[in-house]
This record gives C-alpha cells, sequence and structure tokens, in this order.
C-alpha cells in the first residue's frame, strides 16, 4: 500500500521535530516537508498535493485558519487536522466550520495523534476527547455557530491587522481601499462580535490564535 503522505506545518522547529519523531514510528506514514510558517504551508500544499496536513493554528504570514480556507478552497479532498496547543471547544468549532477533518492538541499522547491519523484517512473526523465530544456533536447537528464564522474574509483581515496595531490609514494602504471603508469594515466586526472596543478586538483575536503574542 502506498503511505500516507504527511505535511507537517508549525512555526516551532523543535516542535515540529518531536512531532516528525513521532510520526517516523506509525507504519504507513511518511513525512513529506514541513513548513514553519503559513505562506509556505499554502506552497507546500500546492506543489506537494499531501494527504494529511497537520497544521497549527497561530503562525507568521498567514495563520493556520487562512491556511485551512485557502487550501480547502483549491484541493477540497484535501485531509487537515489542526494540531494546536489550544484545547477550547470553540477552537474546533471555528476549524471544524472552516472545513478542518481533525482537531487535536499537542497535550494528546502519540497513540491518540496515530488514531486521529486514521480516522481522518478514512474519511471521517476526529476531535479529541480532551476537547469534548460535545463540540463534535453540536457541529454535526449545526447548534452552534462560532462568532468568527459572522466575518467576511476581508473583515477576519482587517481584525487581524487592527490586533497587529497597524492603524487605519496604513490598512487602507494595505489593502487598497479607503479609511472611510476600513472604519466601516471595523464598525461590522465589533457589531457582529459584540465586542465595542478596539482593545477588546485585540484581546479576543489573541484569545482566537489570530495573532502572535511575542
Amino acid at each position: 500500500m502506498k503511505p500516507t503522505r504527511v505535511l507537517l506545518a508549525d512555526d516551532h522547529a523543535l516542535v515540529r521535530a518531536g512531532i516528525r519523531a513521532l510520526l517516523n514510528e506509525i507504519e504507513g506514514v511518511e513525512v513529506i516537508a514541513e513548513a514553519g510558517d503559513g505562506r509556505k504551508a499554502l506552497q507546500l500544499i500546492e506543489e506537494l498535493q499531501p494527504d494529511i496536513v497537520l497544521l497549527d493554528i497561530t503562525m507568521p504570514d498567514l495563520n493556520g485558519f487562512e491556511v485551512l480556507a485557502e487550501s480547502k478552497k483549491h484541493f477540497p479532498d484535501l485531509r487537515v487536522i489542526i494540531l494546536t496547543v489550544h484545547d477550547g471547544g470553540e477552537y474546533a468549532m471555528e476549524a471544524l466550520g472552516a472545513g478542518a477533518n481533525g482537531y487535536l492538541p499537542k497535550s494528546a499522547a502519540a497513540d491518540e495523534l496515530q488514531l486521529a491519523i486514521e480516522i481522518v484517512n478514512r474519511g471521517e473526523t476526529y476531535v479529541s476527547g480532551e476537547v469534548s465530544r460535545r463540540t463534535l456533536l453540536q457541529y454535526s447537528r449545526g447548534q452552534a455557530e462560532h462568532p468568527l464564522a459572522r466575518l467576511t474574509p476581508r473583515q477576519r483581515e482587517i481584525l487581524i491587522l487592527i490586533a497587529e496595531g497597524v492603524g487605519t490609514k496604513d490598512i487602507g494602504r494595505r489593502l487598497s481601499i479607503s479609511a472611510k471603508t476600513v472604519e466601516s469594515h471595523r464598525a461590522q466586526v465589533m457589531e457582529r462580535l459584540d465586542i465595542h472596543d478596539v482593545a477588546g478586538l485585540v484581546r479576543y483575536a489573541i484569545k482566537m490564535g489570530l495573532v502572535k503574542v511575542e
């Protein structure tokens, strides 16, 4: 049988080395490449078309949610397991809503990583027991919508830039839109997230792993 080809995307080299060592012990699994940032991950997904991507949420250039959305748009059959330090159900809901096939905290045991790969490789969805089975149940029944799902891609982009400390005029220049349009998007983001100040938006983006805290 052909091995399951895995791409590993995480911005910490030591973490990648540890995960790779675990994957090398799993029969029938081959790590074909590693990426240390989101943009490199997307490039390698396009070039190598792996069977499974193990994807961290918080990465430079593009975060894991952005990589997930973009890769699923171009490669809908790609299987993605979010492997992250965030073990809250809200992150799992966001990941599943964006098209992830699995969600596994980095605190999980090695045998659970193997189990997640096996289940996702069969075309099923895996959510770690550490996260809460209720998360998967709510997702499958459509009972819950994560707040980030209410934002458009442009609104998410502006939320990230705000959280990174980029000013209104600079955001407009980066995105080739007017400052007035940026302000309009910011107001809509606040309304949809029910957050009514910039500091609150920054805290929310950090909490959701959309920006990296140095």
